[in-house]
């Protein structure tokens, strides 16, 4: 199946997530508030445009069930981790205001113009082989650190969120989309797309690490 293919292949990235000093600082609680307020922004401004590809694919394809799920997901994204997400901001005091001033940093710019790109060369497919890494990653992290969690209650309840049964079924229906829109001709092609989207997972961390933004100098790592 593709999802076995696509798993196996980035097995190694996905080990440096899970080990990445974000993740480890976050479980560990001693993750700068700071830092998990500048993910949050950044992780917004993601979440926005990944739910509008969810719809734009949909938009574009003839396929009932590619069009229900990716409405379904669209749907769970907002009735789900974005309003998860607004709690967050509402307990970290992130303002509408600070959310405006902050720009969306290069690696969130690359990554949601890279999911664009996916659905634009290889249509709907495409969009379900950019997206399912941050569906599937995430779930995965989530069960690693259930475990242990985490001794700051925010931080806690970000990994709740990621190994709640909503979130994990939501996930499944994902995994099953992807491998009913492989076929041998696109395999190659979803593949490439699935693999850009877990390197820019992984890149992910660091950007929230290095409060990256768009400015000459280089950014000065915090881990």
């Amino acid at each position: 199946m593709f999802t076995d293919l696509a798993h196996t292949a980035m097995q190694a990235s996905w080990d440096a997530s899970k080990r990445h000093p974000f993740i480890q600082q976050l479980q560990a609680g001693t993750l700068p508030r700071e830092t998990f307020r500048y993910y949050l922004i950044q992780d917004h401004y993601y979440l926005q445009e990944f739910g509008k590809l969810h719809d734009l694919a949909a938009d574009q394809s003839d396929d009932p069930r590619v069009i229900d799920q990716l409405r379904a997901g669209a749907e769970h994204l907002r009735q789900g981790e974005i309003a998860v997400r607004q709690t967050f901001f509402d307990r970290l005091d992130i303002t509408p205001a600070e959310v405006a001033q902050t720009p969306v940093a290069p690696t969130g710019y690359a990554y949601t113009s890279h999911l664009y790109r996916s659905l634009m060369t290889a249509g709907p497919a495409g969009a379900v082989a950019g997206l399912l890494p941050c569906y599937w990653l995430y779930a995965e992290i989530g069960q690693a650190l259930a475990g242990t969690g985490s001794p700051v209650p925010i931080y806690q309840s970000w990994i709740d969120t990621y190994n709640a049964a909503d979130y994990t079924d939501s996930m499944t229906d994902q995994l099953a989309l992807a491998n009913y829109v492989a076929t041998p001709d696109n395999t190659d092609q979803l593949l490439a797309i699935f693999e850009k989207s877990s390197w820019y997972e992984l890149k992910f961390w660091q950007m929230a690490l290095d409060h990256e933004d768009w400015s000459l100098a280089p950014a000065t790592r915090r881990s």
